[in-house]
């Protein structure tokens, strides 16, 4: 799929330089023509000659060494490349790619770039959660760059959490997902992705959630985005940046949720319900923080709206998409929720499978249609789960349009 691709490799400094130069073997196995491109700091870890080595080509690292006096080679760099992929991304080149600053090799040929830019961030974590960090990634995201999730993990400060460069692999199946023809499917469709857990408060301090990352809708937003739909993303607190090209609402109750997702019901041709809406909330909420006591506390918890039940039940053209993360009796609860809640499709998974479930970057699902069809899935990349769903919400939409 990479064969012949012209990909610019930007390596920022950073210890997961390292994974570059195996990143920069790979793409050279797949058939893609690279050229690599470095930061002073990144040659500190490792040096020109390795990635000159594995890329088979030269290696740029000074704005003003000219190797071709024909040419301006930033520009010249720019102008080839079918993809220019920053990897890895440190805060440092995002903040300078945000801010239009152009004060080495690579930033000033990003200025100059009209090809997409994908970035694979890697620093430590709190680097990675620090706000203007993540402001910058999202103004960086609205350029309609494409970003690489970090992996979590034993970071090499020594800090364990998210900010770890993606994986070689991972990385390749980014640009393979990038390059692979998306036909428009949904094109001149509406698309409502639900995502996220959310947050219901006890008082100031306290709060019940649940494990939900948002890993999965975000990917099915993405992904919906990518095939032509007008996508609304109702999110609830996660730390992923919105994907390119779809209107981010932002919710942290299951109340703040329910409102949402009902005034923009009825302009929507599909709704993807992906968001793990907490069931009970508090009854009581207190202003004041509660002192801790000697003995036991008691909260009493009533039941939130059903955001699902009542989509069901008002429901008019729409495709209506529900989830049913279980640990026992997956596809019998996954098919009884199906009937009640009048879906049209259903994804069903466990939530305690190895390489499934929360947080995860992959997942295993089974998709149950109303009709009986079933689409058992193996193990994919939560991207790749997303273009199956996606693909059966497609077939619904012809079903529909053929009645």
């Amino acid at each position: 799929m990479l064969k012949n691709k012209k990909v610019l490799l930007c390596v920022t400094g950073g210890i997961a330089v390292f994974k570059a130069a195996a990143l920069t073997s790979k793409l050279f196995q797949e058939g893609a023509e690279v050229k690599v491109m470095m930061t002073e700091s990144a040659q500190q870890f490792v040096t020109p000659l390795t990635f000159q080595t594995l890329a088979r080509n030269a290696v740029y690292v000074d704005t003003f060494e000219e190797k071709d006096p024909e040419k301006i080679a930033h520009i010249d760099l720019a102008d080839w490349a079918d993809v220019i992929l920053i990897a890895p991304a440190t805060a440092n080149i995002i903040g300078k790619v945000a801010n239009g600053i152009a004060d080495d090799m690579i930033s000033t040929t990003i200025l100059a770039a009209t090809a997409p830019v994908l970035i694979a961030p890697a620093m430590n974590v709190h680097m990675y959660q620090h706000p203007a960090v993540v402001k910058n990634m999202r103004t960086v995201a609205s350029f309609g760059y494409q970003f690489i999730e970090p992996g979590e993990g034993l970071l090499a400060c020594g800090y364990v959490g998210k900010g770890r460069l993606a994986e070689p692999e991972e990385i390749i199946a980014g640009l393979h997902a990038f390059f692979t023809p998306k036909e428009q499917l949904f094109k001149n469709k509406r698309m409502l992705v639900t995502a996220g857990p959310t947050v219901e408060a006890v008082d100031p301090v306290r709060y019940f959630t649940n494990r939900s990352s948002g890993k999965m809708g975000y990917a099915i937003a993405e992904t919906a985005a990518a095939l032509g739909a007008e996508v609304t993303l109702i999110s609830g607190p996660t730390s992923l940046l919105t994907p390119s090209n779809v209107t981010p609402i932002h919710v942290t109750s299951a109340q703040e949720m329910y409102e949402q997702v009902i005034r923009a019901y009825s302009h929507q041709d599909v709704v993807i319900k992906a968001a793990a809406v907490a069931d009970y909330r508090p009854k009581h909420y207190s202003n004041d923080k509660v002192k801790k006591k000697p003995d036991g506390w008691s909260i009493e918890l009533e039941r939130t709206k059903d955001i699902l039940a009542e989509l069901g039940k008002q429901k008019q053209q729409q495709i209506l998409v529900g989830f049913a993360a279980e640990s026992t009796n997956i596809e019998e609860y996954a098919l009884q929720k199906l009937e009640k809640k009048n879906l049209d499709l259903i994804v069903a998974n466990s939530i305690v499978q190895e390489g499934a479930g929360f947080k995860s970057d992959t997942n295993i699902v089974t998709i149950l249609h109303r009709n009986g069809k079933k689409k058992e899935l193996p193990l994919l990349t939560k991207q790749e789960v997303a273009f199956e769903i996606l693909k059966e919400v497609h077939s619904c939409l012809k079903e529909n349009k053929q009645r």
